[in-house]
C-alpha cells in the first residue's frame, strides 16, 4: 500500500513539472516572437490600391526592419505623411535628381530613364503631372506603382517636407509577399535600378 502511495506521488510531481514546462516554453515562445516582431521582422497588410498589381488590397508581406539603407527600387513601409503605416516603392535617394518625364513620358534618376513596365500598372503612366527634385541626404522620393492612383511624394509637394521622407521614417523594407498563399512572391529590386549612377 505504501509503495502505491508514493507512486501516486511521483506522477502528481511529475504532472506539475510538465504543465511547468510547457507554461515556460509557451511564455518564452510569445517573448521571442513580441521581440522578433518589435526588432526583426513585421507583418503588415495593404489598405489600398496604390501599389497594384505588385500589391492588392488586403495582400499580406513580411518586412525585414534589419535590412539597413534604402535602395532605390525597394519597396518599404515607413512612417507616412500623415503619420500612419504606409508602403511605396523608393525611386531616388540622397542626392539624386528625379524627374518627369523624358521625351518617351519616362521618369529619370541622375539621367538615366526608367523603364518600370516590369512593376508599374498595366496601362498606367509613370506620372501625371511634372516634377524635378533633386532628393536631400537622408531623404528618399516615393511612388506607388498603381502612379494614378497613388498620393505619394508627387501630391505631397506643397507641404513643408516637400514630399520627401526621411530614412529614419522607414520601418523596413518588404521581403515576401505570404498572403494569400497563392500570390506568394519573394521581392527583388528591379533591374533598371542598377543601371542608374
Amino acid at each position: 500500500m505504501a509503495v502505491t502511495k508514493k507512486a501516486e506521488g511521483v506522477g502528481k510531481e511529475k504532472k506539475k513539472g510538465g504543465f511547468r514546462e510547457t507554461l515556460l516554453l509557451l511564455i518564452l515562445g510569445v517573448g521571442i516572437a513580441l521581440l522578433l516582431q518589435a526588432f526583426v521582422v513585421g507583418s503588415f497588410y495593404i489598405p489600398s490600391q496604390s501599389m497594384e498589381n505588385t500589391l492588392l488590397i488586403n495582400d499580406r508581406v513580411f518586412v525585414n526592419k534589419l535590412s539597413g539603407k534604402p535602395e532605390r527600387g525597394d519597396i518599404v513601409v515607413f512612417k507616412g505623411w500623415n503619420g500612419e503605416d504606409t508602403i511605396k516603392r523608393v525611386i531616388g535617394v540622397g542626392g539624386d535628381h528625379v524627374k518627369c518625364c523624358d521625351a518617351k513620358k519616362r521618369i529619370t534618376v541622375n539621367g538615366t530613364a526608367l523603364d518600370e513596365t516590369s512593376y508599374l500598372y498595366p496601362g498606367d503612366f509613370a506620372s501625371g503631372e511634372k516634377f524635378d527634385v533633386t532628393v536631400p541626404a537622408g531623404k528618399l522620393w516615393l511612388m506607388g506603382d498603381h502612379r494614378s492612383a497613388s498620393a505619394d511624394s508627387r501630391a505631397h509637394m506643397e507641404e513643408p517636407g516637400q514630399g520627401f521622407i526621411s530614412e529614419n521614417d522607414v520601418i523596413g523594407k518588404a521581403v515576401v509577399r505570404y498572403w494569400p498563399l497563392s500570390r506568394g512572391y519573394l521581392f527583388a529590386r528591379p533591374d533598371i535600378f542598377d543601371k542608374v549612377k
